[in-house]
């Protein structure tokens, strides 16, 4: 195991909320949903010069990848704009990171014009199995979602694709949603872990902290060729002390800072931790 560390390089990414809590869909498992009155910070755009700043801390804090998050069902022409100014806002700085968008749903056309702007990849997660998927949802289908990330893999953008444990799906929805991911081929795969709030439908996660090192074991194995497995919303949460045991189940990636609405680990904590047990942290653009 020590060699395996001494070897392993760790992925760190940063998210920047661009836009929060304006979104009109119903996933009973998300905050940024105007429906369920979570007490979050809503804004409809944050400044450029913001993002930029954030940028730059996220390189300072050693991040690998930048994330552009809007809230929103999809990509809209006012929304499409407002991503392409801050992506050139951050690419103009040379600041060595892989920029990602998330931004929901999008078209071929839609997702040029962000790689056309120096956007390297989008992030779209199924969140759950094509099954389940209406329990959660019923403002759009889980084949919109899965016909963005075709579209993703048509423009020739790296792949984000992931999904979200603990809304009480079943073990076969879990696997059948993995299935679908690696049918996709993505390069990365965040692994999300519930993050209950008083607000949401959802009242608890239901995956335990054994189950969840099971499930990244298991994505590891079925997406055996994504670059990463990364862990991102509800790490601390879902695994406290333990979780750093994530990297001896096949992650090799996580979150670092804050997420869309809830606070992460201190950036600084995390570095020195991860330095402590012997990883390395992956430092320039690959």
């Amino acid at each position: 195991m020590e060699d395996n560390k001494k070897n392993k390089e760790i992925f760190l990414c940063a998210i920047c909320n661009i836009e929060s809590g304006t979104c009109n869909e119903d996933c009973k498992f998300c905050t940024q949903s105007v429906k369920y009155k979570a007490d979050i910070l809503r804004y409809k755009r944050k400044e450029i010069e913001q993002i930029v700043k954030e940028a730059k801390r996220a390189k300072a804090n050693n991040a690998n990848g930048f994330c552009l998050v809007t809230a929103g069902k999809g990509l809209d022409d006012k929304r499409l704009k407002f991503v392409v100014e801050a992506a050139k806002a951050v690419k103009k700085e040379n600041l060595g990171l892989i920029l990602i968008a998330c931004n929901g749903t999008a078209s071929v056309e839609q997702l040029q014009t962000l790689k056309d702007a120096g956007v390297d990849a989008y992030n779209h997660n199924l969140e759950t199995a094509e099954d389940y998927y209406p329990q959660i949802v019923t403002t759009h289908t889980w084949q919109e979602r899965y016909q963005t990330c075709k579209n993703v893999k048509e423009v020739g953008l790296r792949l984000v694709c992931g999904g979200i444990f603990g809304l009480g799906e079943t073990q076969e929805q879990r696997i059948s949603m993995l299935e679908s991911i690696a049918s996709l081929e993505p390069m990365n795969v965040p692994l999300n872990f519930f993050h209950p709030n008083s607000a949401l439908p959802i009242v608890k996660n239901s995956v335990t902290r054994e189950e969840a090192f099971e499930l990244i074991a298991l994505a590891r194995k079925m997406v055996p060729n994504a670059m990463k497995i990364m862990v991102a919303g509800g790490r601390e949460l879902m695994f406290g002390e333990e979780q750093y045991k994530i990297f001896e189940k096949g992650a090799n990636a996580f979150v670092i800072g804050d997420y869309l609405t809830t606070a992460g680990k201190s950036p600084i904590e995390d570095m020195e931790e991860l330095e402590k047990l012997g990883f390395k942290i992956k430092r320039e653009r690959d």
